[in-house]
């Protein structure tokens, strides 16, 4: 069994055919997709989606970064709220995102430093986007570091230096399409990781690995991915099934 651990199924790319998306999925081997959160206007999408395949889909709860505004505090009460309600795996999406805006970047810090709180809180994992904000994100983990916090910084696709600095807080590292690309280069990188900090995504419905790229991204994928990662480690398929899944299990304790 492989697992997805970052897909974004419950929204509208797949209001057509999610059944079939997941059915393909299960198909393929892929037997739990965890489902992060955007912010509270996709909570009810998200958590119709984990009801409707339960077993297979897992909610988590969080704000992501692109969502931070003015009124975040608004949105981290939302979440709050939603964590003494029900049962959550994660929390997040959460982290920082300098790459579209930067306007509400202190905004950003508040909102990732408080939810922060809330993975060590209630023992969750974390699960971090870090785009364009790899080394300010890994400073703000190291800071929060006491030994009760664990995550995965989603969408992994730093240095190999940067990799190390995420082993070394004991977090995982999500490997997704973007491995599949050549001009990502991160063979070497991904060949130097740690065994127990690699997990895999697809962050659907972006990010198609090759050769799907330019299509909607699905869980399925995964598969694809996992081939590329073990031809960077020189596995075979079965032993990455195994390594990831396992590593997924012990993230999210089930």
């Amino acid at each position: 069994m492989f697992i997805d651990t970052h897909a974004h199924l419950y929204l509208e790319q797949f209001d057509d055919d999610r059944s079939d998306v997941i059915q393909a999925a299960t198909n393929a081997g892929i037997g739990k997709i965890f489902l992060p959160n955007i912010d509270s206007t996709t909570t009810n999408a998200m958590l119709a989606t984990s009801q409707e395949f339960d077993g297979i889909c897992y909610p988590m709860m969080g704000l992501h970064p692109c969502s931070v505004k003015e009124n975040f505090a608004e949105e981290i009460k939302h979440i709050e709220l939603q964590l003494a309600e029900r049962q959550f795996y994660g929390i997040g999406e959460t982290g920082i995102d300098l790459y579209w805006d930067k306007t509400y970047i202190e905004e950003q810090i508040k909102a990732f430093e408080i939810q922060i709180q809330f993975a060590i809180d209630t023992q969750l994992p974390i699960i971090i986007h870090s785009r364009d904000s790899l080394d300010i994100t890994i400073q703000l983990i190291k800071k929060n570091q006491k030994g009760n916090l664990k995550g995965v910084f989603h969408c992994f696709n730093g240095t190999i230096e940067q990799c190390k600095q995420i082993q070394d807080t004991g977090f995982k590292m999500g490997l997704g399409g973007v491995v599949t690309y050549k001009k990502a280069n991160l063979g070497s990188m991904i060949e130097q990781m740690s065994a127990e900090n690699i997990v895999l995504e697809t962050d659907a419905p972006y990010l198609s690995p090759t050769p799907f790229r330019g299509k909607r991204n699905e869980s399925q994928r995964i598969v694809t991915i996992a081939e590329k990662v073990a031809e960077f480690r020189s596995m075979n398929l079965e032993a990455i099934e195994k390594l990831t899944t396992d590593n997924a299990k012990k993230l999210f304790a089930i």
